[in-house]
């Protein structure tokens, strides 16, 4: 069991690395735009991201596992460290990325260390919806934008009132944000643990209980909530300002889209109602909550004139995307080959 947290630990980095990065993306327009403080978004946030990770965590895991079915708790701890580090040092240098492109360069690496296949359909699956991720986000954006302007204009109260409703929104979305993220992007965090899980349910008042991989998701959910505490709130700058100046409504519109798309990729009852009905499905892959934000405010942007876009940050953060699955597997290759040949750790069977 020592051994097992131990190793727990890289998921546990990488929980505190998506919280400082990813949670930027819940409530960053948000604070940008003023309309809620810091604190009251980072305690929002965390209590649903961990809501979410320990409900509804384990749909986008599975995903994951059949990506790379990593068999070595060394191996698993590995994954994680390469996944961390990188999105680390994207956070450092002030880069919105992505925590699903970097788990899945980390299992790659692996794949490729372990000469295990890398089901190519499977990449080209979860590939895919790094495009189809900022597009959706940004088509919801522009339909809200123009229901949200439509309604407005019909009910004509005023701008107080109007303020009031934004701010309780801006609540309301990012509670619902957080829920989803917690639910979608827990796959990435510990998702590559669950084969290897070693710890115990966990019984609840009212005759109720945590299953061990809802122990393990809680676990993680914590780990978020830290990195939003302590290191969040410079990405959250970056978000609300530096990539387009905002106003509050445009701020609750960029929340909400991006908080539908994190949760059409979560969610097993959809997915499960689509096939029952015969309709095209949703996958359900984690994906990137910053891709979806960029998506919605780029839309946001684009259909007021463009001018306000900070084009240069949005050219970094897209070289960051393309950056960020490859620095994952580069890390996660060449720290495997030191683990088993230095420290003689079996990282694969």
């Amino acid at each position: 069991m020592i051994s097992f947290l131990f190793f727990l630990s890289s998921g546990m980095f990488l929980g505190w690395s998506l919280g400082a990065n990813d949670g930027a993306n819940i409530f960053g327009t948000a604070v940008g735009t003023k309309m809620i403080r810091f604190k009251t978004a980072a305690i929002i946030a965390s209590f649903f991201i961990v809501l979410g990770a320990v409900l509804a965590g384990a749909g986008a895991a599975e995903t994951l596992n059949e990506l790379g079915d990593i068999n070595a708790l060394a191996g698993a701890f590995m994954a994680e460290l390469a996944a961390a580090l990188t999105i680390y040092f994207m956070v450092r240098a002030r880069i919105l990325t992505s925590t699903s492109q970097a788990i899945v360069g980390a299992i790659i690496g692996w794949n490729i260390y372990s000469s295990k296949p890398t089901d190519l359909s499977l990449v080209s699956k979860i590939a895919a919806t790094w495009i189809i991720c900022p597009v959706l986000s940004g088509i919801f954006a522009v339909v809200i934008y123009y229901l949200i302007k439509s309604l407005l204009k019909v009910s004509r109260i005023s701008l107080l009132k109007q303020d009031a409703c934004t701010r309780v929104g801006l609540i309301l979305a990012g509670a619902f944000g957080a829920y989803a993220l917690g639910a979608n992007n827990m796959a990435n965090v510990m998702g590559v643990f669950v084969g290897s899980n070693m710890l115990h349910a966990l019984p609840l008042p009212y005759g109720l209980s945590l299953s061990p991989t809802q122990v393990l998701f809680l676990l993680g959910g914590i780990a978020v909530a830290v990195g939003i505490f302590t290191y969040s709130r410079k990405t959250m700058d970056t978000v609300g300002r530096n990539i387009m100046q905002m106003s509050p409504m445009a701020a609750l519109i960029v929340v909400i889209a991006q908080s539908l798309v994190l949760f059409l990729f979560a969610s097993p009852n959809l997915h499960n109602f689509l096939v029952l009905h015969n309709l095209p499905t949703i996958p359900l892959v984690p994906v990137s909550s910053s891709q979806a934000v960029i998506g919605a405010v780029m839309a946001i942007g684009l259909i007021k004139g463009g001018a306000g876009i900070n084009w240069h940050l949005i050219a970094k953060i897209l070289v960051g995307w393309v950056i960020t699955p490859i620095l994952s597997a580069l890390i996660c290759y060449i720290s495997l080959f030191v683990l088993a040949n230095v420290f003689t750790l079996q990282v694969y069977y």
